[in-house]
């Protein structure tokens, strides 16, 4: 039987956190469906959907037992679907651990055949969102440290904001 794992996100964009995640779930599980999810507290995504399954998809071309969707519905009714026995979801600092954790339990009564895993972040990685990112490209920063590089120059096109814009 494969052990299939689900790691569920905005990605938006995909980060070096997040890929750190999804390198290390492959390692532990015969195949990670990276997930790319609607969050509705979340603002409207800098993305569409497909474009960001583009991107984690070049990103981690390397990792041969990962792949990508997309999910516009339930969670644990995708998890159902694909039978996976883990949701993989990575955490930076305590005050992820309490949504998560929160996230974890309700999964657990609509789906109990799943196990949420969480996956602490590198050190490197601690400070890193994806809102953190959007915000340095906004300004011109140098988004390089923070971004696969295969990737880079996709995400600084869309994000940064144009010189006309000033005043």
């Amino acid at each position: 039987m494969r052990r299939i794992a689900v790691c569920p996100g905005s990605f938006d964009p995909v980060t070096l956190g997040h890929l750190d995640i999804i390198t290390r779930a492959s390692m532990l599980f015969d195949k990670v469906i990276v997930l790319i999810s609607t969050n509705a507290a979340k603002n409207q995504a800098s993305f569409t959907a497909t474009e960001r399954m583009l991107m984690i998809a070049k990103a981690t071309e390397h990792l041969d037992n990962v792949v990508i969707d997309i999910l516009d519905g339930l969670l644990v009714d995708y998890v159902r679907r694909v039978q996976a026995v883990a949701i993989v979801k990575g955490l930076r600092a305590v005050s992820d651990f309490e949504y998560e954790f929160q996230m974890a339990l309700t999964n657990r009564v609509l789906y109990d055949k799943a196990e949420t895993v969480f996956l602490t972040t590198s050190k490197e990685n601690m400070y890193l969102s994806s809102s953190v990112v959007k915000q340095i490209a906004y300004f011109g920063g140098d988004i390089s440290s923070f971004v696969p590089e295969c990737i880079l120059d996709t995400i600084e096109k869309r994000l940064k904001k144009e010189d006309h814009d000033e005043y």
